[in-house]
């Protein structure tokens, strides 16, 4: 059988990390990324954060041609490609398809009075209704703020479009987006299941600024002979997947169900988990938007939990409280040795700023029910790991307000999914099954595309070969003590947050 690969790009503010798998074997030949060392932001002012689109661009190319090299692989065995990308990004566009000005990128918080302004005028009901989210700091908003204060750089927008849309535009030279990347970026009304004319209106944006919208599978474009021959592709190529980071993670952990959970856990934590209901958090401590396979006839939407105090807490612990010089590994082992739930200890780890979840109060991180007699370093460890699942699980809760109903959680096995403790502790406490897998987002993208481009029939066809590296149970036999240490947790969360 003829070679067949799929190339994903997953272009995050960090790098660009591009991907060649094996379309039968689902192993991935060839990965790299660029740049080596992390990617600048711009930040001219306080809050501000920008990229400019043209260096996401080249390192793809760079990505690119150096997975080229290592794979040998023909570019005419290359079947199709897909598209991860960050978030919430803004990317204008003139009428010779050139950026206007650097791409305000998704930690960029100079939008948010003009979401909050929208959300207060339109009213909770149209905006939770209709668009499931507050207008708050993402898309539309950053949008509205270039209008006001850059009048000159608005005339000349032909298209707007989100990260993954430019990098698709830069290889085939087709401005087009998805009903998913517009849900993140709040111009969908998911009850009308058009584009969000009501706010398009209130902002004063012109309809035809919104590119074309195709599936998220389907071929949405073709490589053009000018990308062809800047990144050694060939001609004509399907670009046939795209979606933002969190979908996309979910997609690469095989989560396309209702009540299946994606989530990570590294220097911040995310919980993204499907829903078959069109239903929205009423206070805004999650956001929901359009999944991968949400169609007019088939309601998929993914939940967006993020909690910001995850591995940068447990990277604090082990600088500041565990013994110098021991790593990870080492830290886990001492945290064993003290019993579940910490002799009383709890943490509150929202210590790396407002958290959604807790409708942006500032708690901080605080440490409670330290007795200096019995309590030691280990304890402290330990209870910085079980806060992290509880702040986990605790918009789990939410999410199950929603009608979600959580039986398993798909991770991959990587940062603190390594740590028994912290998964353990995840699995009782929320009744749910974890599986490790070893995959990421440009590997996903790569499966993306083959969906997209007809090679798999379907998703379950896609995973089939998806690794799954670790399954992990429930621990009923002390569920009842993860339950208790839980409860206490969250007796100490109401002191910040009625």
């Amino acid at each position: 059988m003829k070679a067949q690969f799929l190339l994903g790009l997953d272009v995050g503010s960090s790098s660009v990390k591009a991907s060649l798998v094996d379309a039968v074997s689902g192993k991935c030949v060839a990965s790299d990324f660029f740049p080596k060392q992390e990617a600048p932001i711009m930040a001219l002012k306080t809050g501000w954060a920008e990229q400019d689109p043209e260096m996401w661009w080249e390192n793809s190319k760079k990505a690119i041609a150096q997975i080229l090299k290592t794979s040998e692989a023909s570019t005419s065995d290359i079947k199709a490609i897909g598209i991860s990308y960050q978030m919430h990004g803004l990317v204008c566009v003139d009428k010779d398809l050139k950026a206007i000005r650097p791409a305000i990128i998704w930690c960029d918080s100079r939008a948010v009075p003009y979401g909050e302004k929208a959300f207060n005028e339109l009213g909770a009901d149209y905006c939770l209704g209709h668009m499931l989210n507050s207008p708050g700091n993402f898309t539309a908003a950053k949008l509205a703020w270039v209008k006001e204060n850059e009048p000159e750089n608005f005339e000349r927008i032909h298209k707007i479009m989100l990260p993954g849309d430019y990098i698709a535009l830069k290889l085939s030279g087709v401005a087009n987006t998805t009903v998913s990347g517009l849900s993140e970026g709040i111009l969908w009304d998911f009850q009308q299941n058009s584009m969000a004319d009501q706010l398009l209106a209130y902002y004063g944006f012109d309809r035809n600024l919104i590119p074309d919208i195709v599936p998220t599978f389907a071929i949405q474009s073709a490589v053009s002979a000018q990308a062809a021959q800047e990144t050694g592709l060939t001609e004509g190529t399907p670009i046939c997947y795209r979606a933002g980071d969190q979908p996309n993670n979910a997609l690469s952990l095989n989560v396309f169900n209702p009540g299946e959970i994606a989530s990570t856990a590294g220097t911040s934590g995310v919980v993204y988990g499907v829903l078959d209901l069109v239903r929205y958090d009423e206070q805004g401590r999650v956001n929901t938007f359009a999944h991968v396979n949400h169609t007019d006839e088939q309601t998929r939407l993914g939940v967006l939990l993020c909690i910001n105090g995850t591995g940068i807490l447990n990277a604090w612990t082990r600088r500041t409280v565990a013994p110098e010089g021991i790593g990870y590994g080492e830290m886990n082992e001492l945290a064993a040795k003290v019993p579940i739930g910490s002799d009383g200890i709890s943490i509150i780890p929202f210590g790396n700023g407002a958290e959604r979840v807790l409708k942006n109060q500032e708690t901080g991180c605080s440490i409670h029910g330290i007795n200096f007699i019995k309590h030691n370093k280990a304890h402290i460890i330990r209870a910085a790991q079980e806060g992290i699942v509880f702040s986990f699980c605790y918009g789990m809760e939410i999410m199950q307000q929603l009608g979600m109903n959580i039986t398993k959680i798909h991770a991959g096995k990587a940062n603190m999914f390594l740590s028994d403790i912290f998964r353990n502790t995840l699995s009782s406490v929320s009744g749910a099954t974890i599986e490790l897998y070893d995959t990421d987002g440009s590997i996903g993208a790569a499966r993306g595309a083959g969906i997209g481009a007809g090679i798999y029939k379907d998703h379950d066809e896609a995973f089939q070969t998806l690794d799954k590296l670790e399954v992990i149970q429930p621990d009923e036999s002390n569920r009842a003590a993860y339950l208790e240490a839980y409860s206490r947790w969250k007796v100490a969360l109401k002191r910040y947050v009625p």
